[in-house]
């Protein structure tokens, strides 16, 4: 999970004047487009692609049905299977492929953060490219709820993953994870990798969305 502190202060702002967000407010939050790498790059020992989405509303989103897509923005979309829901305030995992357990130990020696929640999607067309690619997210009525493009990922060890904690969306996204940034961390059982998959969002972020959803209630009951 993500520190959204930024988004939480303007979701509680829009809530206490009455104004509901009018999508869902899932973003992706991490991606990691060398996990599969196929040339120039070290596998992985989950050998996968994967990418991180957040939820920044006050209320659990239920996902399904959802789809995903890469730069082929659309026509090639596929299903994100694993997950229903996701929680206000959640992070949760996609990987390309099956790989879970693999995925848990590299990151956590095994022991990931309590409750992470690990989904996939798989097709012929949907991985994601070293030297530049997207991320699409669909809900059922494949209407587009999140967004990210980015450039080249980083080519050299320890190789890092963007880092979108600020939930940038329909935008382009550059900055790489850095130890001690916004939770990122050197991989447990793989130290040529540095991401922040499952880093629980900070006490005060929980507490502004907590604190939304009361000033919501608060402001029905007075009208």
């Amino acid at each position: 999970m993500k520190n959204i502190l930024t988004k939480s202060i303007l979701i509680t702002s829009l809530l206490a004047a009455g104004i509901a967000p009018v999508q869902a407010q899932i973003r992706i939050t991490e991606v990691a487009p060398w996990g599969g790498a196929t040339t120039g790059l070290v596998i992985p020992p989950y050998a996968t692609d994967w990418f991180e989405l957040t939820n920044l509303d006050l209320f659990s989103v239920t996902i399904t049905g959802w789809q995903m897509d890469d730069n082929s923005n659309g026509t090639g979309k596929v299903n994100l299977t694993g997950i229903t829901s996701i929680a206000a305030g959640e992070s949760v995992i996609f990987t390309e492929n099956a790989a879970t357990a693999s995925f848990l130990n590299t990151w956590f020696g095994g022991t990931p953060p309590a409750g992470l929640q690990i989904g996939n999607y798989t097709g012929s067309a949907v991985g994601l490219s070293q030297t530049g690619d997207a991320v699409n997210i669909y809900d059922g009525s494949a209407v587009l709820q999140a967004n990210v493009v980015f450039s080249s990922s980083d080519a050299t060890a320890p190789f890092q993953t963007f880092d979108n904690t600020a939930a940038l969306n329909n935008t382009t996204i550059s900055t790489l994870s850095l130890v001690g940034t916004n939770g990122a961390f050197v991989a447990v059982n793989d130290s040529g990798e540095i991401g922040s998959p499952g880093v629980v969002p900070e006490p005060g972020s929980l507490a502004l969305l907590l604190g939304g959803a009361a000033l919501l209630g608060l402001r029905r009951r007075r009208n």
